[in-house]
């Protein structure tokens, strides 16, 4: 009998250390692109990160912003859900973004807790104070490293029925053949991202799949349901290239499987010709 409780003691201390590895063991994946769109030799590192869901990787976020200033960023995009609706912790939030904003220039787009929360105005207020460039429905004209972008921000669908107007609008305003970056919390809608003609899209919200098995992969997505074709990785179709980030937080569902945490970290290669 003392065998028996020693065993299941063991069993029961196993598995839960297995559970917090997989929610907090954060990873950081490094995917390389290159596009013609951009002059041969330069180079940009982008830093991607969605879906905080309100998570602490510990205190004052020390993980987390450990690893990201270890990637030395030229550009941190944040693709939605910084907050959660159902354990709304804000500090936990900007304790993120006070960390990140002196590392690289920050552009923020909305996803749809941040509208559910009731306190997207308070949040949007803090972001802006913090200098955060937020992009609802917005262009911004830069340049990194010698590389002109046009990045883009696509407010959450749930506040935004006519997306895709919005995107046909806020294309006009882009009158050079520069390299567009779109900002969207939703994967789902990338037939509709790629039709545009956007160069690179990221993406959250489907954080992986919640659950991801081998053989089977995924196994649900919000609005996309069961065995989500978008959940995570790269994503190629016409001209567009879209990154999924995993996220790094939970909301309804309180655990995640063989799915931990992520940023994505994009090193973006030039191969044009060189003016």
């Amino acid at each position: 009998m003392k065998h028996w409780k020693r065993n299941l003691a063991l069993s029961v201390g196993a598995l839960s250390a297995f559970l917090y590895w997989q929610d907090n063991g954060l990873t950081v994946s490094q995917i390389a692109l290159a596009s013609d769109k951009i002059e041969r030799k330069k180079y940009i590192h982008i830093l991607h990160i969605s879906d905080l869901q309100s998570k602490s990787f510990g205190r004052g976020q020390k993980y987390i912003l450990k690893k990201i200033e270890k990637e030395q960023p030229d550009l941190i995009v944040i693709t939605g859900d910084l907050i959660d609706r159902n354990h709304l912790d804000m500090e936990a939030s900007l304790d993120l973004i006070r960390g990140i904003v002196p590392l690289a220039p920050v552009y923020f787009v909305t996803g749809n807790h941040e509208f559910q929360s009731g306190v997207w105005d308070i949040l949007e207020e803090e972001l802006l104070a913090n200098g955060v460039t937020i992009l609802d429905n917005a262009v911004s004209m830069t340049e990194i490293n010698g590389v002109p972008l046009a990045l883009v921000g696509l407010r959450d669908k749930s506040h935004n029925p006519e997306y895709a107007h919005v995107l046909d609008t806020l294309k006009k305003g882009i009158f050079d053949d520069r390299f567009t970056i779109l900002l969207s919390h939703r994967p789902e809608l990338f037939p509709v991202y790629a039709q545009k003609d956007f160069d690179l899209v990221f993406a959250g919200h489907a954080h992986g799949g919640q659950f991801r098995l081998p053989i089977l992969g995924p196994i649900f997505a919000p609005h996309q349901g069961f065995f989500p074709e978008y959940s995570e990785g790269v994503h190629a179709a016409l001209d567009t290239t879209m990154v999924i980030s995993r996220g790094l937080g939970n909301s309804s569902f309180p655990v995640r499987l063989f799915n931990r945490p992520e940023l994505v970290s994009i090193h973006l290669y030039g191969k044009g010709k060189k003016e």
